[in-house]
């Protein structure tokens, strides 16, 4: 046991309010001799420990990097306010789970961009790991920042911190720059010739360093400039055409505490064509592509035997699009029933197949079935190319109380473009008609969860040049929906208002939010996606100390002409389809599903003409 190791154990980890997030070791953890690997990388989740541990990416990632002999592949997550205090008292920092390795001592530190508020745990746990925090002021011995995930396809507000993004697929990208990383290090190279090498020859590696950004009087984007002739421009994401080949963790790490989902995760399929126009990730995942049953039931007999997890959740955008789902749910039923493995659905897509499956899962464990209508209305509905009917939805949900579900929980969003008061009205009418399906069956209302987000525009959708409503708005809408809903059976959860404006600036942010996520840490901001510790006036102060317009970054629609700036970044989608996309959804038009109908020429896979022309 190292000393470190000693000093957290007996000095810290007694004090702390949950010791479990920072033991590790647990099993099917790896550990390497670091004196028997070349390169040494701390896979950074800026998160607690139970958020990042029921991330599907951080267990493939971990696994696929530790799959690589001459590499060492270690964990660390942001500490809680507790265990952070202790830390900084004690002069202790940020350390990795399996060799408690202080993180500046890695040669690569890979975080995980998956929301923008954990934007400033990143700036904190660099300074916490003795690592400078601007890349700038980086010296030749200190580790190189890479990010990935989907905050790094719109990665400026975060480019004065990061040296290396990797965009799309980790899979693809992460063992190449780490290959390249090992080669480069052997012949002595400097940092500076390190970042250069990996950013010109990784498909899918945007360094920072090496664009120029000017901007207009106004404050948009002039222009973003490669300072090179070998500069990519765009950077083109990295994207995994084979999932069958693809490397799935069939060894993940068993938490000794419990995490948000604790559970073996399938990944059945990546990707969705649906084309709603608020959805990034529809968007950004693109191809669809499939694991075959075959596959999927070896990996979940696989993960069971290595884990003895007693609940086996179906991951994928959309999982009532995988096409072999009834087939794929038959197998798992006849080998995990016998054993008292729960198989759970995420979010299902309401179509007219929904009411099939509630019978065909009539054995899963009745915690509730989840459904994102989204809007609530069919004009909406069209507006957002949500494909979605009223009597589909019914069906499902009185299939679904019939077999003995007495929960079902509704997503939808507000301030979507075009919304109108009639649109808000009919989320609450829609909510009660849910609940009392269950009354007409058996005489009692059935439970609904109703969730109400805002619209938060995203870089690369065809929304992306739409603005957010304001924030008195968003208030507005949400007394206006607390004041329909009087029913004891009716539960309302709402998004904080003042946490979505701030996702929205930094969702389609330039790199001047720089300064801004910089100061908002230095006030203390941290942890931000939990509410004990948001803290709204600090921000604002942030911004005004900068001298920036939160209102500029969200409020105003932006012309397809705008230089956005995510300019050169593509994620495979061309900006003409997102621009009609766009031009229909003004309409009310929606476009079919190219799994099903012809192809709409996104350029996001080999169908497209216009595919590898972006």
């Amino acid at each position: 046991m190292n000393n470190l190791r000693t000093a957290v154990i007996e000095k810290l980890l007694p004090r702390v309010e949950t010791p479990g997030r920072y033991i590790g070791r647990e099993w099917n953890s790896i550990v390497k001799d670091h004196n028997k690997v070349r390169v040494r990388m701390a896979l950074a989740f800026p998160d607690t420990y139970e958020i990042g541990m029921s991330h599907l990416g951080i267990q493939l990632l971990y696994g696929l990097v530790n799959s690589m002999e001459e590499v060492a592949c270690e964990r660390v997550f942001a500490p809680w306010l507790d265990m952070e205090e202790l830390m900084r008292t004690e002069g202790v920092p940020l350390f990795s789970l399996e060799t408690y390795t202080p993180i500046r001592d890695f040669d690569l530190v890979g975080f995980s961009l998956q929301y923008e508020m954990s934007y400033t745990n990143v700036l904190n746990m660099l300074e916490l790991g003795g690592i400078p925090v601007r890349r700038e002021d980086r010296k030749e011995e200190d580790p190189i920042i890479l990010a990935g995930g989907p905050g790094a396809l719109s990665p400026e507000p975060l480019a004065d911190f990061v040296d290396l993004f990797l965009l799309g697929d980790g899979e693809e990208t992460l063992p190449r720059v780490i290959t390249l990383f090992n080669d480069l290090k052997q012949k002595k190279a400097r940092r500076k010739e390190i970042i250069n090498a990996i950013a010109s020859s990784v498909k899918g590696v945007y360094a920072p360093s090496v664009y120029k950004v000017s901007y207009n009087s106004d404050g948009t984007v002039a222009q973003i400039l490669p300072e090179h002739a070998w500069v990519p421009m765009p950077v083109r994401a990295a994207t995994v055409m084979n999932l069958d080949r693809a490397y799935f963790p069939e060894r993940p790490i068993v938490p000794y505490i419990q995490t948000i989902h604790d559970r073996i995760t399938l990944e059945v399929m990546r990707g969705c064509t649906q084309g709603c126009r608020f959805c990034q990730a529809g968007m950004l995942k693109r191809p669809t592509r499939f694991r075959s049953v075959e596959t999927l039931l070896r990996q979940a007999e696989n993960c069971y035997r290595n884990t003895g997890q007693e609940e086996i959740s179906l991951a994928a955008l959309s999982i009532s699009d995988y096409p072999y789902l009834e087939k794929l749910l038959e197998g798992l039923q006849n080998r995990f029933n016998p054993r008292k493995v729960n198989i759970s659905l995420p979010s299902l897509r309401v179509s007219d197949g929904l009411h099939r499956l509630p019978s065909y899962l009539s054995s899963v464990r009745k915690s509730g079935l989840t459904m994102a209508p989204e809007a609530a209305t069919p004009e909406l509905r069209r507006a957002i190319c949500k494909d979605v009917k009223d009597e589909d939805l019914f069906r499902g949900v009185a299939e679904a109380f019939r077999l003995g579900w007495r929960l079902v929980k509704l997503y939808f969003m507000i301030g979507l473009p075009g919304e109108t008061d009639k649109d808000i009205d009919a989320i609450a009418d829609l909510a009660y008609k849910v609940a009392n399906i269950r009354r007409e069956i058996n005489g009692a209302p059935g439970d609904v969860n109703l969730t109400i987000a805002p619209f938060v525009p995203k870089a690369h959708t065809p929304f992306q040049w739409e603005p957010m409503v304001s924030l008195e708005r968003i208030k507005a809408i949400k007394g206006r929906i607390k004041a329909r809903i009087r029913h004891p059976w009716i539960k309302l959860r709402f998004h904080n208002p003042e946490r979505s404006v701030l996702e929205g600036v930094l969702a389609r942010g330039d790199r001047r939010l720089g300064e801004v996520i910089y100061r908002a840490w230095r006030m203390g901001c941290k942890l931000d996606a939990w509410d004990e510790n948001f803290y709204f006036d600090r921000w604002l102060q942030a911004f005004q100390e900068v001298g920036l317009d939160i209102s500029f970054y969200v409020s105003r629609r932006r012309g397809p002409e705008e230089v956005v700036p995510w300019e050169h970044i593509s994620a495979g989608v061309r900006k003409g389809f997102l621009n009609a996309e766009r031009e229909k959804a003004l309409k009310g038009v929606t476009t079919p599903d190219c799994l099903k109908e012809e192809c709409t020429d996104c350029a996001a896979c080999p169908r497209s003409p216009s595919f590898e022309k972006v």
